[in-house]
């Protein structure tokens, strides 16, 4: 069926709005799609662009390539956990001594990431208080800096070999109460930065060439990192890598044994801002028109919901549908109203929904305590987020 303003509509007569939904048909089609793109390699799911158990629960079981999360803070991955998700990885180091102690509760501790001494310290300390072996993954930075310019972003200071073995023989140092289970080594620079940004112009070109010129480079450092581990006896079980947006270049790297997305499943807008692939666009959100101020403007209950990192029109909700709805470049999308500008065949009576995405993945969620699943045009379940579930 076409995925068009009428379609939506007729599926979510009556609800109450704002409201948010996820496509299941589009989200099925996300998921194969990603594992093609892997190559045959496993899909850890990156938790923090889901934030919704049914639907993790539903792209684990649903499709066999997908195996372990990839948990973003230290309260899901316990929460996770007591619902019966195994394999859990926390894609960043936790400090909080509270939180570690649960994480290394028995019988299935969390796998902690680390990147310095400091950290290995914290996580032995946390699984001696209970008797456990915490397995730990050690991020590896995959930054790439040029004159002027750091390509990437800033999170783990291991940027070599040599400073991996100072942080694995920390762990060796900790006895039995840790060990290294796995290695990460997370592109960013080429994962999570458009190549094709409808707002970038001549940017685009830039972006472009250095993503070309850091493929190599990330390769190179993780490679050499794991082979420096092993060569010193230590074995991880796997060496993750990559994300949505650079599956094809980091299957390609012989080191990795496992990839991680997320963010695809959902395709929200920034996703639309890269050259090499396409996924359909399976989540959004609906808000009411609520006042007509002029011909061809309509003014929005909310829908303010703009997404985190670098402020800029990129972080924007995108007006989805009816398609030719803009936003207004002097107002923007506000927290208690959002005008549009639309001059297309589709009415908009008040009350109307008028249908957006959000610019990032799983940060819908934190908007709406439910998500409408929808399939064949019509709404089968109504399932809690992560906000709505844990609060």
């Amino acid at each position: 069926m076409p995925r068009d303003y009428a379609y939506y509509a007729r599926a979510l007569e009556g609800r109450r709005l704002p409201l948010a939904f996820a496509d299941l048909d589009l989200l099925g089609e996300n998921a194969a799609a990603l594992l093609r793109r892997a190559g045959g390699r496993p899909v850890r799911v990156a938790t923090k662009s889901v934030r919704c158990v049914a639907l993790l629960r539903r792209v684990l079981e649903g499709h066999p390539g997908f195996q372990g999360l990839m948990c973003f803070s230290a309260d899901e991955a316990v929460r996770l956990r007591e619902r019966g998700f195994s394999d859990l990885l926390m894609g960043y180091p936790v400090v909080d001594a509270e939180a570690l102690a649960e994480l290394c509760r028995p019988p299935a501790p969390v796998t902690l990431m680390v990147d310095s001494a400091e950290h290995v310290a914290l996580a032995a300390r946390a699984a001696r208080l209970h008797g456990t072996r915490a397995p730990l993954c050690l991020d590896v930075d995959l930054s790439v800096d040029l004159p002027g310019l750091r390509f990437g972003v800033h999170r783990s200071p291991v940027r070599s070999p040599e400073a991996a073995l100072a942080v694995a023989r920390s762990i060796t140092a900790e006895g039995d109460a840790v060990f290294l289970a796995g290695v990460m080594g997370y592109e960013a620079q080429l994962a999570g930065v458009p190549d094709a940004a409808p707002h970038a112009g001549p940017k685009n070109v830039v972006i472009r060439a250095l993503k070309r010129g850091s493929v190599g480079r990330v390769h190179a450092r993780r490679q050499a990192v794991v082979a420096a581990l092993k060569e010193a006896g230590f074995t991880p079980r796997f060496v993750n890598g990559g994300g949505t947006g650079s599956l094809e270049s980091t299957r390609e790297d012989s080191s990795v044994t496992e990839l991680t997305a997320g963010s695809g499943l959902y395709s929200p807008a920034l996703f639309d801002g890269y050259r090499g692939f396409h996924h359909q666009p399976a989540v959004a959100f609906a808000i009411p028109v609520t006042r007509r101020p002029g011909p061809g403007l309509f003014t929005l209950q909310g829908g303010g919901y703009v997404a985190s990192g670098s402020a800029g029109v990129d972080k924007l909700p995108v007006p989805y549908l009816p398609e030719g709805a803009r936003l207004l470049p002097l107002e923007g999308a506000g927290e208690v109203q959002t005008p549009i500008a639309y001059a297309g065949p589709v009415p908009l009576p008040l009350g109307a929904p008028v249908f957006f995405r959000h610019a990032k993945a799983g940060e819908v969620c934190e908007h709406f305590r439910t998500l409408l699943l929808i399939s064949e045009g019509r709404v089968v379940e109504e399932v809690p987020t992560y906000r709505g579930e844990w609060g």
